[in-house]
């Protein structure tokens, strides 16, 4: 075995999501806001974009699209290898925003960050698809102003000379989705989603039966739910049936026509695992063992039969079991979670978990640490740990909640209740009313709820 640099003659540190061509012989990288290609048997480096700047970005993002829909990777592999599908961002016109370096040298200095202010126009985005051989660009030709549009989402349709991206306006309260073809750069709108409040970016495109049909995941019936929707857009069938949410995709089964996924019905606070037919037809199973209550994972292998399973609740701290998935048992008895369990110091001052109804009618979920040797005669001083929405919860049964990480001390052993609550706006599987309750209302409901 031989051990290869690549990227050879970049700059150091400079080069990002290297990725190897279908066949494995070739890795495209970024490097300085241009994608590269190397062929791994003559180490030959090929600029398939020329024009990179710190402002002309391809193949990665600006502050923007990394902030706030989680891009960083902004290039595709053809299925065929034979081009590759990327973003390109023009933040020439965006104003910078200095902060500044206190740590690097002795004396400070200013950090220039391209960033939009509120208001402000952000970048333009375009997709185009550059051909391996030759190093030319085809843009595809995406309709709307690439300026008050965002391409959040965008992929390869398997098998296929065509690309599927997610376009959302400014406003975030529509979304379409668009089926191009690479060649010619001709695109076709196949679905369109509006709403009152916004929408989010598609975390995944997956593809089904031969690329006839893909799963969408939207909330536009009231709660977060997963849809197969054929390729031309006319044709969708709700596949989770039921007032609950969806809290993240595990698994798609096409051939035992199973989808799973984590959800929790009933309990805000914990997560499991459960099931359902592929085709809608089927009704929601749990498939987690209900006598571990808490927050549950699942790395399951994509042919189903194995899977790495993490459970933790404020009472049990992190264990993790490999799991004959397909028959839902330990691959090891010693290594099996309840075994696991058994050799954990049990708590003794344990976090209490409660609902409490506001005056507009709002159940909250919350949980209180009590001090060591609470006296129920006695008054102590009480603490409230507010996260408020959008982007986390509080109130969930995981290890570490009742712990306070902002305070030096042992609140419980320093004789202070501490209690944390997630308001209406918290990411939890309440539903969407509950979710975008906050719309226009940020620091109106979450006071209201918590005081």
């Amino acid at each position: 075995n031989t051990l290869k640099q690549i990227g050879k003659g970049k700059p150091a540190s400079s080069l990002m999501f290297a990725k190897f061509s279908p066949d494995g012989n070739k890795v495209a990288y970024v490097s300085e806001h241009n994608i590269y290609v190397e062929d791994l048997a003559t180490n030959t480096i090929k600029s398939l974009t020329t024009n990179g700047t710190s402002r002309m970005i391809n193949g990665t993002f600006d502050w923007v699209y990394e902030e706030e829909f989680g891009c960083l990777d902004g290039f595709r592999w053809s299925p065929d290898g034979n081009s590759i599908a990327y973003w390109q961002i023009d933040a020439t016109k965006i104003k910078n925003f200095l902060m500044i370096n206190n740590t690097d040298s002795i004396y400070s200095f200013n950090v220039p960050v391209e960033y939009p202010k509120v208001g402000q126009d952000p970048s333009a985005c375009k997709i185009g698809v550059v051909d391996v051989a030759t190093a030319q660009t085809k843009w595809l030709a995406v309709p709307g102003s690439e300026i008050q549009n965002y391409i959040p989402r965008m992929d390869w349709i398997p098998n296929t000379n065509e690309v599927i991206l997610q376009q959302l306006n400014r406003e975030q309260n529509q979304s379409k989705l668009f089926v191009a073809n690479a060649g010619t750069g001709s695109i076709t709108e196949i679905y369109k989603e509006t709403n009152q409040s916004w929408i989010d970016a598609q975390d995944q495109f997956i593809w089904l039966n031969g690329n006839k049909e893909f799963i969408y995941q939207t909330e536009k019936d009231g709660y977060n739910h997963f849809y197969r929707v054929s390729k031309d857009g006319k044709k969708e069938t709700l596949i989770t049936k039921g007032d609950y949410d969806i809290i993240d995709l595990s698994l798609v089964d096409e051939k035992n026509n199973t989808i799973y996924f984590l959800a929790s019905p009933s309990n805000a606070t914990q997560k499991y695992l459960y099931k359902t037919k592929l085709d809608g037809k089927g009704k929601l199973e749990m498939v987690t063992p209900s006598i571990f209550p808490g927050t549950h994972s699942y790395s399951i292998s994509p042919n189903g039969l194995f899977a790495r399973h993490t459970y933790q609740s404020s009472t049990v701290s992190p264990v993790t079991e490999w799991m004959n998935f397909a028959a839902q048992q330990p691959t090891t008895m010693d290594g099996s979670i309840t075994n696991q369990i058994a050799k954990q110091q049990p708590i003794k001052n344990k976090v209490e978990f409660f609902k409490v109804t506001t005056e507009d009618g709002v159940t909250l979920d919350g949980w209180m640490k009590k001090p060591d040797n609470f006296d129920a005669t006695k008054k102590y001083p009480v603490v409230f740990y507010v996260y408020g929405e959008p982007a986390s919860q509080t109130a969930a049964d995981v290890w570490g909640a009742g712990r306070n990480g902002l305070y030096a001390g042992d609140m419980a052993k320093d004789g202070y209740i501490y209690i944390s609550m997630d308001n209406r706006g918290a990411p939890v599987p309440k539903g969407t009313a509950w979710r975008k309750a906050i719309y226009k209302n940020i620091g109106v409901l979450n006071i209201r709820d918590q005081a």
